[in-house]
């Protein structure tokens, strides 16, 4: 997997490598410190997943986003930053990002995250979601707070486009569980049928549909 890092500290980045590369097997690791070096360097080295930072010299890692997925449709996105307000993250969602978690979250998140955007998956930190503010926002973040880490998780993935059968062999657990947990998310957010459920999604800011590759 060939990997791109967007941050401007050094010794995050060096950080980053070392985990990656003794998570993922085998893993090259391109590294840019600004946004702008991110946008050259995606374009240069075409990677397979992009890391960035929200706060960068220059750009934003947001902007550097758009400009990347204005060139690149099928580019998969990951933030990994210290902003966890809730504006940033929708924003970061907004212009096509597929994943964010914030720098607070444990190895197994991080890892996670990264495997499932690299998969094609939407991966937004439970703990964002579940944040106080977001019920303050809109009634949709309000009924998402319903949803457990698990029901969440099989959301993303059915707004994404995902089957049942998929859905199970990504998660390893049983149709049968994942075909239960869709009925009890549908009757948990007062949704009859999976396209009002892709359109709930988007309507909360949360999933941008993107083609799968």
């Amino acid at each position: 997997m060939k990997i791109l890092i967007t941050d401007d500290h050094a010794v995050v980045r060096q950080g980053y490598v070392s985990l990656l590369s003794m998570a993922l097997d085998p893993c090259e690791v391109i590294e840019a410190t600004s946004g702008e070096e991110a946008v050259e360097h995606s374009r240069t080295h075409q990677p397979d997943l992009i890391i960035m930072d929200v706060g960068l010299p220059g750009i934003s890692g947001i902007e550097a986003a758009a400009r990347i997925l204005e060139g690149q449709e099928d580019a998969k996105i990951l933030f990994f930053s210290m902003h966890n307000e809730v504006p940033v993250v929708k924003r970061a969602l907004q212009v096509g990002a597929m994943g964010y978690i914030t720098k607070s979250c444990d190895t197994d998140t991080l890892i996670k995250a990264v495997k499932r955007v690299a998969e094609g998956q939407v991966f937004v930190e439970y703990d964002l979601i579940m944040r106080t503010s977001f019920n303050d926002r809109s009634s949709e973040f309000s009924r998402l707070q319903n949803l457990t880490r698990r029901q969440f998780e099989v959301f993303s993935m059915l707004a994404r486009g995902f089957s049942n059968d998929e859905i199970a062999q990504a998660l390893a657990i049983e149709k049968k569980t994942v075909a239960n947990t869709v009925t009890a998310i549908k009757n948990s957010l007062g949704i009859e049928s999976m396209a009002k459920l892709v359109f709930f999604a988007i309507d909360a800011g949360l999933v941008q549909i993107r083609s799968r590759q």
